[in-house]
């Protein structure tokens, strides 16, 4: 069985667009590296998911809290 190992993130003094970029990102490497065993979780973030996700005329102009 192989090692497993957790990295957890604390951040501390980022804007609100900073901390949006850093969790579409993260989810994007979530859904890229899961077929290589690799579980990324990003409890309480869905809203800002689902609006980094939208395209067009459904996007905001503003990113969610």
């Amino acid at each position: 069985m192989g090692m497993s190992r957790k990295i957890t993130l604390n951040i501390k003094g980022e804007s609100r667009k900073q901390y949006t970029t850093l969790i579409l990102e993260l989810n994007i490497m979530a859904k890229k590296w899961n077929k290589f065993g690799v579980n990324i979780k990003l409890p309480g973030q869905e809203k800002i998911i689902k609006w980094g996700q939208k395209t067009g005329k459904d996007a905001q102009t503003e990113a969610p809290n």
